[in-house]
């Protein structure tokens, strides 16, 4: 949060309680905390709404770079950025380009599963039909292999997932799909450019990407969030993560 930011903080004066995500409590064995959160309603404590102090504070009219800056973990910021650099210095169409920079954008600070096809969901009102394509189907593209345009499976794969993993039935059909699609390469390129978090590259901020982005994302008036598009209340659960409801 700017110092010169004068807003009140919701809730003031009482603790602010955050309540964690269920699947965090079916799958991870996190404790459940539903009876003695509710037991505290009486002294003085709510359940979190609205900006959490423990995060940056987004501006009232957010943007996709505020959302890059304020949002993203590092890694993730790092990882997209350096993949829509490397195609601009290939000289790839700005279609390309912003495929390569918003294509794990739900990795950000929303959720990995599924990740592409989140994503393109994400940003399907702001850009390109075509870009949101490209995102949607790199996630099932990054397993598919092409050797006749330099696509082998990753080595990475095999590490993360081990040596005999065997993507499931949805990802193969959409990767076939794909690759007789108008589009393919659009996509194709998004697997091209990835790189993980290991390989030693140089940071490149977003706000590099400025003049491409303004060309091709089309900003809301409102702050993304906050205009009523299919996807605003994706953006609204990334400047509000612990709302209770």
């Amino acid at each position: 949060m700017s110092n010169d930011d004068k807003r009140p903080w919701p809730q003031a004066g009482r603790e602010r309680m955050i309540f964690p995500t269920p699947i965090d409590i079916c799958a991870f064995g996190v404790k459940d905390p539903h009876d003695e959160l509710l037991a505290k309603m009486d002294q003085g404590s709510v359940f979190m709404m609205g900006d959490n102090p423990a995060l940056p504070r987004m501006p009232e009219k957010p943007t996709l770079i505020d959302f890059f800056n304020l949002r993203f973990t590092g890694m993730t910021l790092h990882h997209l950025t350096t993949a829509a650099k490397r195609a601009y210095d290939e000289g790839c169409s700005e279609k390309v380009i912003m495929a390569c920079l918003l294509h794990d954008i739900a990795n950000g600070c929303l959720l990995r599963t599924d990740h592409g096809y989140w994503g393109a969901q994400l940003i399907a009102p702001y850009v390109d039909e075509e870009v949101a394509w490209a995102v949607k189907y790199h996630q099932a593209l990054r397993y598919t292999p092409d050797p006749a345009v330099g696509y082998p499976y990753p080595e990475a794969y095999k590490k993360f997932f081990g040596e005999d993993y065997d993507p499931p039935a949805y990802i193969k059909r959409d990767a076939a799909y794909a690759m007789q699609h108008p589009w393919y390469m659009t996509a194709r390129y998004v697997t091209m450019y990835d790189l993980y978090f290991f390989d030693d590259v140089e940071p490149v901020k977003i706000e590099f990407f400025a003049d491409i982005i303004a060309r091709n994302f089309r900003q809301p008036e409102e702050g993304l969030g906050y205009d009523d598009s299919p996807s605003s209340h994706m953006w609204r659960t990334m400047i509000w993560p612990n709302n209770f409801l």
